[in-house]
Order: C-alpha cells, then sequence, then structure tokens
C-alpha cells in the first residue's frame, strides 16, 4: 500500500484517502498555444517506469493538492511537498539522488 504525507496538515495517510491527480509539473497550454500543443498538453504523458512527480489530493483529510516523487517500479517514496512548488525541492532531489545515481530529472526540460 502506498503512504504519502501530506506537507500541508503532516498526516500520513494511505492511498485510499487520496485522489491521484496526474503527473505534476506540466506546462501548461493557454490560448496562444497551436492544437497539436494543446492535444499533447492534454494526452502525452510520459508513464515512464522509474522516478515520476505525481500530484495527489487529500480527500479524506485537508483536502488540498499536494506534489509527491516517488518511484514507479518499487513504491518508495522520495518525498511529498506543497503544489505551488515549480520544483522538487533539494532535499527530495537529494535523496533521489541518493537511491538512484543515474537518475536524469526530466523536469528541467519542460
Amino acid at each position: 500500500m502506498l503512504t504519502l504525507t501530506c506537507p500541508y496538515c503532516g498526516i500520513s495517510a494511505e492511498e485510499t484517502e487520496l485522489h491521484p491527480g496526474g503527473e505534476a509539473h506540466l506546462t501548461r497550454v493557454g490560448p496562444q498555444g497551436t492544437d497539436e500543443e494543446f492535444e499533447g498538453y492534454l494526452f502525452a504523458r510520459k508513464n515512464a517506469k522509474g522516478v515520476h512527480f505525481e500530484r495527489w489530493r487529500h480527500v479524506y483529510g485537508c483536502g488540498k493538492w499536494f506534489l509527491a516523487a516517488r518511484c514507479t517500479a518499487t513504491l518508495q517514496v522520495f518525498g511529498t511537498y506543497k503544489a505551488q512548488t515549480p520544483h522538487p525541492p533539494a532535499d527530495i532531489v537529494a535523496a533521489i539522488r541518493q537511491a538512484r545515481p543515474d537518475w536524469n530529472p526530466d523536469w528541467t526540460t519542460r
């Protein structure tokens, strides 16, 4: 069972108390974007095996959205952080690099 800690209220909750919201750190496409860019934003997701950044909502708690870094292969959670953060905090990046030294952060190119 996946257990995540909400960075707002500090409660550790199992995934049954949370609601997944998809991939985090996506670049939104506004009215100035092309149809192809908007289609890519809506439907194209990496779904990669390994380190993944996701959005979660603490449904049966404070109700707020937050972000989580975890490995999709092992379900190891590297940490959670507030949704307003544009990039993962340094302590989470350090935890990922310690567990996976060859990790290449693709969120820097988005």
